[in-house]
């Protein structure tokens, strides 16, 4: 993501600065950036399956928004902060907003948090550790002394825990569920249909189908686009 979208604070902006190169992979498939992303559009089978994980739902699907996201994205961790935390809170019950796991190999802890995610849940949980991630990132996804992405599993892993048991979580059965194939193999699946719709980075969104392609330059320009999309649509 570009330094002019860094409103989360000083440790983003050193992460941004400190990997660069890592980040690159994940800033030239982010949003702003989409058009190498493929075809542009996938069908509704491919973007959610059932059991999909969602934010929030409304009768009827007329608005579906899909998002492929990496938990350890300084990019996804910030859209989160200044677009998509809003946007959930402002349409819900009237959309349905779809997350699907695109875990990038540049990050060591992508994977263990979509784990953690997934098994939260199968408890019931999933939007709670959800928020938990984001509104938690920078105690588990950053470097300690603020200067990189964190590649520490065993101190993340320590505050997912945390977040497991603040949210009312089994704690013996999320160790187990997260070690799980059926939790692996549902994080591979939806790389693997991100993969297919033509994701090649995070955050990835879709829009019924479409890929969005805003072309704000600042997360205000981006969330007023996010809007009058789905404005649009709900109002048809």
């Amino acid at each position: 993501m570009s330094k002019k979208y860094a409103k989360r604070g000083i440790s983003i902006n050193a992460v941004l600065t400190a990997v660069v190169v890592l980040v690159a992979v994940c800033v030239i498939g982010g949003v702003l950036l989409l058009h190498g992303a493929g075809p542009g559009t996938a069908s509704g089978a491919s973007l959610r399956k059932p059991g999909s994980n969602t934010l929030t739902e409304a009768p009827g699907e007329k608005v579906t928004v899909v998002e492929f996201l990496d938990y350890q994205c300084p990019s996804c961790a910030s859209y989160y902060d200044n677009v998509i935390k809003q946007l959930e809170q402002d349409y819900t019950g009237r959309i349905d907003f779809v997350t699907r796991d695109f875990p990038l190999p540049v990050h060591a802890l992508a994977v263990p948090a979509a784990k953690a995610a997934e098994a939260a849940a199968m408890q019931g949980k999933y939007r709670e550790m959800y928020h938990a991630l984001y509104d938690g990132y920078e105690s588990w996804a950053v470097a300690a002394d603020g200067s990189s992405i964190s590649q520490d599993v065993s101190a993340a892993r320590a505050r997912f825990d945390e977040f497991a048991m603040r949210i009312g979580l089994d704690l013996e059965r999320f160790h187990r569920d997260m070690a799980s194939p059926q939790v692996m193999s549902k994080i591979e699946q939806d790389r693997s249909d991100g993969a297919k719709a033509g994701v090649n980075g995070t955050p990835t969104f879709f829009i019924n189908g479409e890929l969005f392609e805003p072309s704000g330059r600042t997360y205000d320009e981006v969330s007023k686009q996010f809007r009058t999309e789905i404005d649009g649509i709900l109002a048809r």
